[in-house]
Order: structure tokens, then sequence, then C-alpha cells
């Protein structure tokens, strides 16, 4: 695994710049490229693209407990990816919103952020991390397991648009 250091090097010479508070028109853009990327990779639908609002809306309303935390990639002045950490029952962390949208994909920008919020959950002191995806969403399925992640359970899901499973994701911390 490479270093964060090193892989924000990269980033930043790929223009990437990432920011932890969300300015306005941030939210917009940030469900813009989850519905209308995830639309077009996939074929989910409206609801799903409601359904990334709604976590975006309830983490800056909320700010996903005492020790969430949320990274917005950002690239010429437009959001491009995303990864969110958020408190969950005991002593866990949930981890939402991963997203690389086209102008920043194959940079390590996915990964660079999975480590960044892993890394934060261990500082931290979370006993664990978790995360729900999708079927078919290979990238980001690759990068959880070679973080550590196991799949430990598996859902059909509901309101998508297509039918697929939804599948949850677990990394012990200590």
């Amino acid at each position: 695994m490479r270093s964060a250091a090193e892989l924000t090097a990269g980033l930043r010479e790929a223009g990437i710049r990432i920011v932890e508070r969300f300015e306005p028109g941030d939210l917009g853009e940030l469900v813009r490229i989850h519905g209308a990327g995830n639309a077009r990779d996939y074929g989910y639908g409206v609801w799903h693209e409601a359904y990334c609002a709604r976590i975006a809306a309830d983490f800056i309303i909320d700010g996903g407990g005492p020790r969430g935390r949320a990274w917005l990639a950002r690239k010429d002045d437009a959001v491009v990816g995303s990864v969110f950490i958020v408190e969950a029952a005991n002593n866990a962390a949930q981890l939402r919103l991963l997203y690389v949208g086209y102008a920043a994909r194959g940079l390590g920008l996915g990964r660079w952020l999975v480590e960044q919020a892993v890394s934060h959950c261990r500082a931290q002191g979370f006993m664990s991390v978790f995360l729900w995806t999708a079927e078919g969403l290979d990238g980001a399925r690759h990068v959880y397991e070679t973080l550590g992640f196991t799949l430990s359970e598996t859902k059909a899901a509901q309101g998508w648009g297509v039918d697929t499973h939804e599948l949850r994701f677990d990394l012990r911390l200590m």
C-alpha cells in the first residue's frame, strides 16, 4: 500500500485538492455526479440519487457524529469525488458516499479516499468500519478488499432502478 503522502503528491500533480468542509453549491454538485454517473454506469434511477442527497444532507446538518468527517475532492473548483465517515452503534464507523467522477478516475483517488477514511477511523479509536455498496461496482470492491474489508452480508436492493444486491463489507480495526 502506498503512503497517503505519496498519493497526495500524485493527486496534486493532477490538479486534485481535498477539502473537508462543504461550501455553497458543493451538495448539489456531489449529488449530481453521484446520480448522473451511477445512472450512466449502472442504470440507477432517481431514487438512488435522492438517497445519496439524503446521506449528504444529513451529514451537513448532523456532522456524522463527533468523530464524523467528509473528504470532498475538487478539480478545477468542481467536486469530483467524496467519501464520508459517520458514527454508528457499538463504536463502529460507517464509510459512505465513496465516489470518483469521470474527471478524476484512474488517478488512485478512490483508494486514497478510502485509505484516509480508514486512517481517520483508527485515529479516532473506532473498533471497526463498515460500508454498504452494490453488486457490480467492481473497482470500489477491489479497493475495499485489498485494504482488508471482508464481505459480511448480501441483500436484495430496493429502489435502485435496476435489480441488484447490496453488499456489506466490514473491517475490524482493533
